[in-house]
């Protein structure tokens, strides 16, 4: 495999504006993303913006960025964009899409995703976390994956995805992580097909892989990478970086 990772990010937040060049530690919260990505050692880094801002902090750090159209309907429609700008040449048959606002995020997590198309028949890879907070077994901006699982436990194939507590019953539930790797045809496929009728219910855009009979393979995490998009979230962020340094 040759993979590329393609990190999206765009100014645009209601809850947080201006997130991506928030600072964290000194930095812009979208360096401390690529610098995670560049850590992991897989493969080229490129991260995917809408703006001259964005572009400047990522080279000023020694990285790529590559600006994408700001009216994109999704990340996934933005690394597509920018894939085509960055690889014209085609030689990245896999592509990891890692979210902007994951700045404490372990770089292992992103070779545990691109582990999973070490199967032929994965599509595209993601990741989960068990749940083991009452409330977010309920809050609809939790979503959650029924996974198939293998026998020890470890990875699996999602079956389906939704806001509420699914699967029904005694058992583990999961926390879906939004970071995704997509063999290229399958990135492909996936943003060339209209949204489908389930992630239209659900809004969940990876509904419209699996409808389409797309094969996503899940990796188990032990916990769920805290993303920033609040200024308590940033807080958070904030702090944690603190601690890493002391």
């Amino acid at each position: 495999m040759n993979p590329i990772v393609l990190i999206p990010a765009r100014m645009a937040s209601t809850r947080l504006p201006d997130k991506p060049l928030a600072l964290i530690a000194g930095k812009p919260m979208i360096v401390h993303v690529w610098q995670r990505a560049v850590d992991a050692g897989v493969g080229e880094v490129v991260v995917a913006c809408d703006g001259e801002a964005i572009a400047e902090a990522i080279t000023k750090a020694g990285g790529r960025a590559v600006l994408t159209d700001p009216d994109l309907p999704s990340g996934s429609d933005r690394i597509w964009q920018a894939l085509g700008k960055v690889d014209g040449g085609k030689k990245h048959d896999v592509i990891i899409n890692v979210q902007g606002d994951m700045p404490t995020l372990d770089p292992d997590v992103i070779r545990q995703v691109l582990s999973l198309l070490s199967d032929k028949e994965v599509d595209i890879a993601t990741l989960a976390a068990p749940i083991s907070d009452e409330h977010e077994k309920i809050d609809p901006a939790v979503v959650k994956p029924v996974i198939a699982l293998s026998p020890d436990g470890v990875r699996g194939r999602a079956l389906y995805f939704s806001r509420q507590p699914v699967p029904y019953g005694e058992g583990t539930l999961y926390h879906h992580i939004g970071l995704y790797a997509y063999r290229r045809a399958a990135l492909e496929k996936f943003v060339s097909l209209p949204p489908s009728l389930l992630e239209k219910r659900e809004k969940l855009e990876q509904l419209r892989a699996l409808e389409a009979g797309m094969r996503i393979g899940i990796a188990v995490v032990a916990t769920v990478p805290p993303g920033v998009d609040t200024p308590e979230t940033l807080n958070k962020a904030r702090q944690w970086h603190e601690q890493a340094v002391n």
